[in-house]
Protein backbone atom coordinates (compact mmCIF):
# COMPACT_ATOMS: atom_id res chain seq x y z
CA UNK A 1 0.00 0.00 0.00
CA UNK A 2 1.39 3.38 -1.04
CA UNK A 3 1.77 5.80 1.92
CA UNK A 4 -0.17 9.03 1.88
CA UNK A 5 2.24 11.88 1.14
CA UNK A 6 -0.33 14.51 0.20
CA UNK A 7 -0.07 17.93 1.89
CA UNK A 8 -3.07 17.16 4.07
CA UNK A 9 -1.19 14.21 5.62
CA UNK A 10 1.73 16.32 6.98
CA UNK A 11 1.95 16.67 10.78
CA UNK A 12 1.11 19.96 12.48
CA UNK A 13 3.70 22.63 11.71
CA UNK A 14 5.41 20.68 8.90
CA UNK A 15 4.60 22.39 5.64
CA UNK A 16 6.43 22.28 2.36
CA UNK A 17 8.20 25.69 2.09
CA UNK A 18 6.99 26.16 -1.48
CA UNK A 19 3.42 25.30 -0.42
CA UNK A 20 3.61 27.80 2.46
CA UNK A 21 4.82 30.43 0.06
CA UNK A 22 1.97 29.66 -2.36
CA UNK A 23 -0.63 29.99 0.43
CA UNK A 24 0.85 33.31 1.57
CA UNK A 25 0.86 34.73 -1.97
CA UNK A 26 -2.71 33.63 -2.71
CA UNK A 27 -3.99 35.06 0.56
CA UNK A 28 -2.12 38.35 0.04
CA UNK A 29 -3.77 38.56 -3.42
CA UNK A 30 -7.20 38.76 -1.75
CA UNK A 31 -8.60 35.26 -2.26
CA UNK A 32 -10.85 33.80 0.42
CA UNK A 33 -9.58 31.03 2.67
CA UNK A 34 -11.61 28.39 0.80
CA UNK A 35 -10.38 29.62 -2.60
CA UNK A 36 -6.80 29.59 -1.32
CA UNK A 37 -7.27 25.97 -0.13
CA UNK A 38 -8.78 24.97 -3.50
CA UNK A 39 -6.01 26.60 -5.58
CA UNK A 40 -3.21 25.32 -3.33
CA UNK A 41 -4.80 21.85 -3.15
CA UNK A 42 -4.67 21.69 0.63
CA UNK A 43 -7.30 21.53 3.34
CA UNK A 44 -8.89 24.62 4.87
CA UNK A 45 -7.32 23.70 8.22
CA UNK A 46 -3.86 23.67 6.63
CA UNK A 47 -4.41 27.17 5.21
CA UNK A 48 -5.50 28.45 8.60
CA UNK A 49 -2.54 26.82 10.39
CA UNK A 50 -0.02 28.31 7.92
CA UNK A 51 -1.50 31.79 8.22
CA UNK A 52 -1.72 31.58 12.03
CA UNK A 53 1.98 30.57 12.20
CA UNK A 54 2.90 33.54 10.01
CA UNK A 55 1.32 36.01 12.43
CA UNK A 56 3.96 35.35 15.10
CA UNK A 57 7.12 35.49 12.98
CA UNK A 58 9.07 37.72 10.58
CA UNK A 59 8.85 35.89 7.26
CA UNK A 60 11.61 37.99 5.74
CA UNK A 61 14.15 36.57 8.21
CA UNK A 62 12.96 32.93 8.24
CA UNK A 63 15.48 30.28 7.25
CA UNK A 64 14.67 26.73 6.19
CA UNK A 65 15.77 23.88 8.47
CA UNK A 66 16.81 23.70 12.10
CA UNK A 67 17.49 27.15 13.64
CA UNK A 68 21.25 27.86 14.17
CA UNK A 69 22.74 27.55 17.66
CA UNK A 70 23.43 31.28 17.63
CA UNK A 71 19.72 32.26 17.51
CA UNK A 72 19.24 32.31 21.31
CA UNK A 73 22.16 34.74 21.57
CA UNK A 74 20.76 37.28 19.11
CA UNK A 75 19.71 39.70 21.84
CA UNK A 76 23.19 39.52 23.38
CA UNK A 77 24.72 40.35 19.99
CA UNK A 78 22.39 43.34 19.64
CA UNK A 79 23.50 44.60 23.05
CA UNK A 80 27.19 44.15 22.24
CA UNK A 81 26.91 45.98 18.91
CA UNK A 82 24.87 48.76 20.49
CA UNK A 83 27.74 49.44 22.90
CA UNK A 84 30.55 49.08 20.33
CA UNK A 85 29.33 49.12 16.77
CA UNK A 86 32.80 48.68 15.24
CA UNK A 87 33.86 45.79 17.51
CA UNK A 88 35.64 43.09 15.46
CA UNK A 89 33.44 40.06 14.85
CA UNK A 90 36.02 37.72 16.38
CA UNK A 91 35.67 39.65 19.65
CA UNK A 92 31.88 39.30 19.50
CA UNK A 93 32.36 35.54 19.10
CA UNK A 94 34.70 35.45 22.12
CA UNK A 95 32.17 37.26 24.30
CA UNK A 96 29.38 34.90 23.21
CA UNK A 97 31.50 31.90 24.16
CA UNK A 98 31.86 33.41 27.63
CA UNK A 99 28.03 33.51 27.74
CA UNK A 100 27.81 29.81 26.87
CA UNK A 101 27.73 29.70 23.06
CA UNK A 102 29.25 26.42 21.86
CA UNK A 103 28.62 26.48 18.13
CA UNK A 104 30.86 27.35 15.21
CA UNK A 105 31.92 30.79 14.10
CA UNK A 106 29.93 31.02 10.86
CA UNK A 107 26.45 31.39 12.45
CA UNK A 108 27.80 34.20 14.65
CA UNK A 109 29.52 35.90 11.74
CA UNK A 110 26.31 35.79 9.69
CA UNK A 111 24.30 37.18 12.59
CA UNK A 112 26.76 40.01 13.21
CA UNK A 113 26.76 40.84 9.49
CA UNK A 114 22.95 41.06 9.57
CA UNK A 115 22.64 43.06 12.79
CA UNK A 116 25.57 45.43 12.54
CA UNK A 117 24.62 48.98 11.62
CA UNK A 118 26.97 49.86 8.78
CA UNK A 119 27.28 53.57 8.14
CA UNK A 120 29.22 54.57 5.06
CA UNK A 121 30.80 57.96 5.77
CA UNK A 122 31.11 60.53 3.03
CA UNK A 123 34.45 60.72 1.27
CA UNK A 124 36.61 63.41 2.84
CA UNK A 125 39.65 64.67 0.98
CA UNK A 126 42.38 65.63 3.41
CA UNK A 127 43.69 68.57 1.46
CA UNK A 128 45.82 71.29 2.99
CA UNK A 129 46.68 74.95 2.66
CA UNK A 130 50.09 76.31 1.79
CA UNK A 131 52.52 75.57 4.60
CA UNK A 132 49.94 73.69 6.64
CA UNK A 133 51.18 70.09 6.78
CA UNK A 134 53.39 67.39 5.35
CA UNK A 135 52.74 63.64 5.19
CA UNK A 136 55.40 61.19 6.34
CA UNK A 137 55.92 57.45 6.34
CA UNK A 138 58.51 54.68 6.22
CA UNK A 139 58.62 52.13 3.43
CA UNK A 140 60.80 49.21 2.44
CA UNK A 141 61.48 47.52 -0.87
CA UNK A 142 63.65 44.68 -2.12
CA UNK A 143 65.95 45.75 -4.98
CA UNK A 144 67.87 43.50 -7.35
CA UNK A 145 71.04 45.02 -8.82
CA UNK A 146 72.45 44.25 -12.26
CA UNK A 147 74.97 41.78 -10.84
CA UNK A 148 72.15 39.73 -9.28
CA UNK A 149 72.68 40.91 -5.72
CA UNK A 150 69.48 41.61 -3.76
CA UNK A 151 69.20 44.22 -1.00
CA UNK A 152 66.31 45.12 1.29
CA UNK A 153 66.19 48.90 1.48
CA UNK A 154 64.35 51.07 4.00
CA UNK A 155 63.36 54.58 3.03
CA UNK A 156 61.61 57.57 4.55
CA UNK A 157 59.25 59.63 2.40
CA UNK A 158 57.85 63.08 3.15
CA UNK A 159 55.64 65.31 1.03
CA UNK A 160 54.21 68.79 1.43
CA UNK A 161 50.50 68.40 0.85
CA UNK A 162 49.82 71.71 -0.90
CA UNK A 163 52.72 71.93 -3.36
CA UNK A 164 53.37 68.13 -3.50
CA UNK A 165 57.11 68.68 -3.02
CA UNK A 166 58.63 65.25 -2.22
CA UNK A 167 61.69 64.25 -0.23
CA UNK A 168 62.84 60.60 -0.08
CA UNK A 169 65.83 59.37 1.87
CA UNK A 170 67.37 55.92 2.33
CA UNK A 171 67.63 55.03 6.02
CA UNK A 172 69.45 52.21 7.86
CA UNK A 173 66.36 51.25 9.87
CA UNK A 174 62.96 52.56 10.97
CA UNK A 175 63.94 53.63 14.47
CA UNK A 176 63.54 57.00 16.13
CA UNK A 177 66.88 58.49 15.07
CA UNK A 178 66.32 57.59 11.41
CA UNK A 179 62.83 59.11 11.62
CA UNK A 180 63.95 62.33 13.29
CA UNK A 181 66.98 63.01 11.09
CA UNK A 182 65.12 62.15 7.89
CA UNK A 183 62.23 64.40 8.88
CA UNK A 184 64.62 67.29 9.57
CA UNK A 185 66.33 66.65 6.22
CA UNK A 186 62.88 66.85 4.60
CA UNK A 187 62.24 70.20 6.32
CA UNK A 188 65.54 71.46 4.92
CA UNK A 189 64.50 70.25 1.45
CA UNK A 190 61.14 72.01 1.82
CA UNK A 191 62.84 75.23 2.85
CA UNK A 192 61.20 75.41 6.28
CA UNK A 193 58.94 73.82 8.87
CA UNK A 194 55.18 73.33 8.24
CA UNK A 195 52.58 73.69 10.96
CA UNK A 196 51.79 69.98 11.19
CA UNK A 197 53.51 66.68 10.37
CA UNK A 198 51.14 63.74 9.79
CA UNK A 199 52.14 60.15 10.64
CA UNK A 200 50.47 56.74 10.55
CA UNK A 201 50.95 55.74 14.21
CA UNK A 202 54.50 54.30 13.93
CA UNK A 203 55.97 52.91 17.14
CA UNK A 204 58.87 55.32 16.73
CA UNK A 205 56.36 58.14 17.33
CA UNK A 206 53.69 56.59 19.56
CA UNK A 207 54.44 54.21 22.43
CA UNK A 208 50.77 53.61 23.24
CA UNK A 209 47.38 55.04 22.36
CA UNK A 210 44.13 54.58 24.25
CA UNK A 211 41.33 56.69 22.85
CA UNK A 212 42.48 60.29 22.98
CA UNK A 213 45.35 59.54 25.39
CA UNK A 214 48.64 59.30 23.49
CA UNK A 215 52.00 58.42 25.02
CA UNK A 216 54.61 59.93 22.72
CA UNK A 217 58.13 58.64 22.29
CA UNK A 218 60.03 61.06 24.55
CA UNK A 219 62.99 61.44 22.17
CA UNK A 220 60.75 62.29 19.24
CA UNK A 221 58.55 64.50 21.40
CA UNK A 222 61.59 66.67 22.06
CA UNK A 223 62.04 67.08 18.29
CA UNK A 224 58.62 68.60 17.70
CA UNK A 225 59.07 70.82 20.76
CA UNK A 226 62.43 72.10 19.50
CA UNK A 227 61.24 72.66 15.92
CA UNK A 228 57.76 73.86 16.94
CA UNK A 229 55.55 71.73 14.70
CA UNK A 230 52.46 69.79 15.67
CA UNK A 231 52.44 66.00 15.22
CA UNK A 232 49.17 64.55 13.96
CA UNK A 233 48.26 60.87 13.80
CA UNK A 234 45.86 59.09 11.50
CA UNK A 235 42.94 57.53 13.37
CA UNK A 236 43.42 53.75 13.76
CA UNK A 237 41.26 51.69 11.38
CA UNK A 238 40.32 54.77 9.37
CA UNK A 239 41.77 53.95 5.97
CA UNK A 240 40.38 57.07 4.30
CA UNK A 241 42.54 59.25 6.57
CA UNK A 242 45.87 57.55 5.92
CA UNK A 243 45.30 56.78 2.28
CA UNK A 244 47.40 59.70 1.12
CA UNK A 245 50.24 58.70 3.42
CA UNK A 246 50.21 55.12 2.16
CA UNK A 247 49.83 56.32 -1.42
CA UNK A 248 53.04 58.30 -0.93
CA UNK A 249 54.95 55.09 -0.19
CA UNK A 250 53.33 53.41 -3.20
CA UNK A 251 54.17 56.42 -5.35
CA UNK A 252 57.85 56.12 -4.43
CA UNK A 253 57.96 52.35 -4.95
CA UNK A 254 56.11 52.33 -8.27
CA UNK A 255 57.57 55.56 -9.58
CA UNK A 256 61.21 54.87 -8.77
CA UNK A 257 62.34 51.58 -7.23
CA UNK A 258 60.26 49.20 -9.37
CA UNK A 259 60.65 50.87 -12.75
CA UNK A 260 64.39 51.47 -12.86
CA UNK A 261 67.49 49.30 -13.06
CA UNK A 262 70.44 49.90 -10.78
CA UNK A 263 74.03 48.80 -11.21
CA UNK A 264 74.75 48.97 -7.46
CA UNK A 265 73.87 50.97 -4.34
CA UNK A 266 75.90 53.99 -5.46
CA UNK A 267 74.08 54.04 -8.79
CA UNK A 268 70.73 53.84 -6.99
CA UNK A 269 71.57 56.82 -4.80
CA UNK A 270 72.70 58.83 -7.83
CA UNK A 271 69.47 58.03 -9.68
CA UNK A 272 67.43 58.93 -6.59
CA UNK A 273 68.96 62.42 -6.62
CA UNK A 274 68.01 62.84 -10.30
CA UNK A 275 64.52 61.48 -9.59
CA UNK A 276 64.02 64.20 -6.96
CA UNK A 277 64.75 66.81 -9.61
CA UNK A 278 62.37 65.16 -12.06
CA UNK A 279 59.33 64.78 -9.76
CA UNK A 280 59.78 68.13 -8.02
CA UNK A 281 60.86 70.43 -10.83
CA UNK A 282 60.02 68.85 -14.20
CA UNK A 283 57.07 66.47 -14.14
CA UNK A 284 53.58 67.97 -13.64
CA UNK A 285 51.77 66.58 -10.61
CA UNK A 286 48.49 64.83 -11.45
CA UNK A 287 46.72 66.47 -8.51
CA UNK A 288 47.70 70.06 -9.33
CA UNK A 289 48.54 69.94 -13.05
CA UNK A 290 51.89 71.70 -12.50
CA UNK A 291 55.30 70.62 -11.15
CA UNK A 292 55.71 71.12 -7.38
CA UNK A 293 58.40 73.72 -8.12
CA UNK A 294 55.69 75.98 -9.53
CA UNK A 295 53.98 76.08 -6.12
CA UNK A 296 56.86 75.65 -3.69
CA UNK A 297 57.85 79.32 -3.85
CA UNK A 298 54.48 80.40 -2.54
CA UNK A 299 54.41 77.59 0.02
CA UNK A 300 57.83 78.52 1.37
CA UNK A 301 56.49 81.90 2.32
CA UNK A 302 54.27 80.09 4.81
CA UNK A 303 56.94 77.75 6.18
CA UNK A 304 58.85 78.76 9.29
CA UNK A 305 62.66 78.77 9.35
CA UNK A 306 64.49 75.85 10.98
CA UNK A 307 65.58 77.00 14.46
CA UNK A 308 68.51 74.53 14.50
CA UNK A 309 70.44 73.28 11.45
CA UNK A 310 69.72 69.53 11.13
CA UNK A 311 73.43 68.66 11.17
CA UNK A 312 73.80 70.39 14.56
CA UNK A 313 70.77 68.83 16.21
CA UNK A 314 71.19 66.32 19.04
CA UNK A 315 68.64 63.71 19.99
CA UNK A 316 68.28 63.24 23.75
CA UNK A 317 68.20 59.97 25.66
CA UNK A 318 68.11 59.32 29.40
CA UNK A 319 71.04 57.11 30.54
CA UNK A 320 72.71 56.01 33.75
CA UNK A 321 76.39 55.67 34.62
CA UNK A 322 77.08 52.04 35.46
CA UNK A 323 78.93 50.68 38.49
CA UNK A 324 82.19 50.44 36.55
CA UNK A 325 82.06 54.05 35.32
CA UNK A 326 80.67 53.46 31.83
CA UNK A 327 77.58 54.56 29.93
CA UNK A 328 76.46 51.93 27.43
CA UNK A 329 74.35 53.16 24.53
CA UNK A 330 73.45 51.29 21.32
CA UNK A 331 76.17 48.73 22.02
CA UNK A 332 78.94 51.32 22.52
CA UNK A 333 80.62 52.04 25.87
CA UNK A 334 81.63 55.57 26.87
CA UNK A 335 83.79 56.30 29.91
CA UNK A 336 82.73 58.71 32.65
CA UNK A 337 84.48 60.13 35.73
CA UNK A 338 84.54 57.84 38.75
CA UNK A 339 82.50 60.30 40.81
CA UNK A 340 79.54 59.96 38.40
CA UNK A 341 79.07 56.22 39.03
CA UNK A 342 75.40 55.48 39.69
CA UNK A 343 74.17 58.90 38.55
CA UNK A 344 71.45 59.58 35.98
CA UNK A 345 72.55 61.53 32.91
CA UNK A 346 71.31 62.80 29.57
CA UNK A 347 73.00 61.60 26.40
CA UNK A 348 72.97 64.05 23.48
CA UNK A 349 73.35 62.09 20.25
CA UNK A 350 74.89 64.01 17.32
CA UNK A 351 75.61 62.52 13.89
CA UNK A 352 79.34 62.16 14.68
CA UNK A 353 79.74 62.71 18.42
CA UNK A 354 78.13 61.91 21.77
CA UNK A 355 77.80 64.29 24.70
CA UNK A 356 76.89 62.99 28.17
CA UNK A 357 75.84 65.45 30.85
CA UNK A 358 75.16 65.13 34.56
CA UNK A 359 74.52 67.98 36.96
CA UNK A 360 78.28 68.72 37.28
CA UNK A 361 79.96 66.94 34.37
CA UNK A 362 79.92 67.42 30.60
CA UNK A 363 81.76 64.69 28.67
CA UNK A 364 82.16 64.36 24.89
CA UNK A 365 83.15 61.21 22.96
CA UNK A 366 83.39 60.17 19.31
CA UNK A 367 80.15 58.42 18.45
CA UNK A 368 81.70 55.34 16.82
CA UNK A 369 85.02 54.69 18.57
CA UNK A 370 87.46 51.91 17.79
CA UNK A 371 86.20 48.52 18.93
CA UNK A 372 83.02 50.07 20.34
CA UNK A 373 84.76 51.54 23.40
CA UNK A 374 85.62 55.20 24.00
CA UNK A 375 87.72 55.97 27.04
CA UNK A 376 89.31 59.26 28.05
CA UNK A 377 92.69 59.07 29.87
CA UNK A 378 91.53 61.32 32.70
CA UNK A 379 88.60 58.99 33.37
CA UNK A 380 90.89 55.98 33.52
CA UNK A 381 93.25 57.68 35.98
CA UNK A 382 90.41 58.95 38.18
CA UNK A 383 88.82 55.49 38.24
CA UNK A 384 92.20 53.92 39.02
CA UNK A 385 92.66 56.31 41.93
CA UNK A 386 89.23 55.36 43.25
CA UNK A 387 90.08 51.65 43.23
CA UNK A 388 91.45 50.56 46.58
CA UNK A 389 94.16 47.93 46.85
CA UNK A 390 97.21 47.25 44.71
CA UNK A 391 95.83 44.01 43.30
CA UNK A 392 92.48 45.62 42.39
CA UNK A 393 94.32 48.46 40.62
CA UNK A 394 96.40 45.97 38.65
CA UNK A 395 93.36 44.06 37.44
CA UNK A 396 91.57 47.32 36.62
CA UNK A 397 94.51 48.29 34.39
CA UNK A 398 94.47 44.85 32.73
CA UNK A 399 90.73 45.10 32.10
CA UNK A 400 91.18 48.46 30.39
CA UNK A 401 93.83 46.91 28.15
CA UNK A 402 91.53 44.01 27.27
CA UNK A 403 88.91 46.51 26.12
CA UNK A 404 91.25 47.53 23.29
CA UNK A 405 90.09 44.44 21.39
CA UNK A 406 90.93 40.85 20.38
CA UNK A 407 94.56 41.67 19.56
CA UNK A 408 95.05 42.94 23.12
CA UNK A 409 93.61 39.75 24.57
CA UNK A 410 95.86 37.62 22.37
CA UNK A 411 98.96 39.64 23.35
CA UNK A 412 98.18 39.62 27.10
CA UNK A 413 97.47 35.88 27.04
CA UNK A 414 100.95 35.21 25.61
CA UNK A 415 102.48 37.74 28.04
CA UNK A 416 100.97 36.11 31.15
CA UNK A 417 102.10 32.64 30.10
CA UNK A 418 105.58 33.80 29.08
CA UNK A 419 106.14 35.90 32.22
CA UNK A 420 103.91 34.33 34.89
CA UNK A 421 105.74 36.07 37.76
CA UNK A 422 106.61 39.45 36.25
CA UNK A 423 103.69 40.36 33.95
CA UNK A 424 102.35 42.93 36.42
CA UNK A 425 105.11 45.41 35.54
CA UNK A 426 104.35 44.99 31.83
CA UNK A 427 100.65 45.63 32.42
CA UNK A 428 101.37 48.83 34.33
CA UNK A 429 103.61 50.10 31.53
CA UNK A 430 101.10 49.08 28.84
CA UNK A 431 98.36 50.93 30.72
CA UNK A 432 100.50 54.10 30.65
CA UNK A 433 101.00 53.65 26.90
CA UNK A 434 97.24 53.24 26.45
CA UNK A 435 96.59 56.54 28.18
CA UNK A 436 99.25 58.21 26.04
CA UNK A 437 98.46 56.78 22.58
CA UNK A 438 94.82 55.70 22.74
CA UNK A 439 93.09 52.36 22.01
CA UNK A 440 93.28 52.47 18.21
CA UNK A 441 97.07 52.79 18.02
CA UNK A 442 97.46 50.26 20.81
CA UNK A 443 95.32 47.79 18.88
CA UNK A 444 97.60 48.14 15.85
CA UNK A 445 100.71 47.65 17.96
CA UNK A 446 99.27 44.57 19.70
CA UNK A 447 98.35 43.10 16.31
CA UNK A 448 101.88 43.55 14.94
CA UNK A 449 103.42 42.06 18.08
CA UNK A 450 101.18 38.99 17.99
CA UNK A 451 102.01 38.38 14.31
CA UNK A 452 105.74 38.45 15.13
CA UNK A 453 105.40 36.34 18.25
CA UNK A 454 106.60 39.17 20.48
CA UNK A 455 105.56 39.73 24.07
CA UNK A 456 106.55 42.36 26.59
CA UNK A 457 105.86 46.05 27.05
CA UNK A 458 109.37 46.94 25.90
CA UNK A 459 108.49 45.70 22.39
CA UNK A 460 105.13 47.50 22.20
CA UNK A 461 106.59 50.92 22.98
CA UNK A 462 108.84 51.13 19.84
CA UNK A 463 105.92 50.04 17.69
CA UNK A 464 104.02 53.09 18.92
CA UNK A 465 106.85 55.61 18.59
CA UNK A 466 108.20 54.61 15.15
CA UNK A 467 106.40 56.27 12.20
CA UNK A 468 105.46 52.95 10.63
CA UNK A 469 105.70 50.76 13.69
CA UNK A 470 108.63 48.79 12.22
CA UNK A 471 111.50 47.46 14.31
CA UNK A 472 114.81 46.37 12.99
CA UNK A 473 115.74 42.81 13.89
CA UNK A 474 118.83 43.97 15.76
CA UNK A 475 116.69 46.27 17.92
CA UNK A 476 114.51 43.33 18.86
CA UNK A 477 117.54 41.23 19.83
CA UNK A 478 118.88 44.10 21.86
Amino acid sequence: MTPDISPTSWPMGMYDPMKRHQIEVLRSAGFSLREVARRAQVSLDTVQRVLRADLGRDTTLRRVGRPPLAVPFEEAVRTILAEAGDLPTVEVLRRLRELGYSGGKNPVYQMVRRLRQVVTPPIVRFEGFAGEFCQNDFGHVRVRYDDGAVELLHFFASRLKWSRWVHVELVPNEQVEALARSLLAAFASFGGVPLVAVFDNPKTVVISRQGGQIQWNSTFAQVFLDYRFGPELCTPRRGQEKGSVENLVGFVKNGFFRVRRFHDRADLEAQLALWHHEVNEVRPCRATGVPPAARIVEERRRLRPLPIPPADYALRFPVRVGPTGWVTFQGVRYSMPAETIGLSATLFLYPETVRIMTDRHDVSHPRSPHNGVSTLPKHATSALAAVSGRRAQLYYQRQRLLEVGPSAEAFLTELVHARPHTWAGDVRRLFELLLEHGPERMAGAFHQAVERGWHGAELIEPLLTRPWGILEEKEVRA
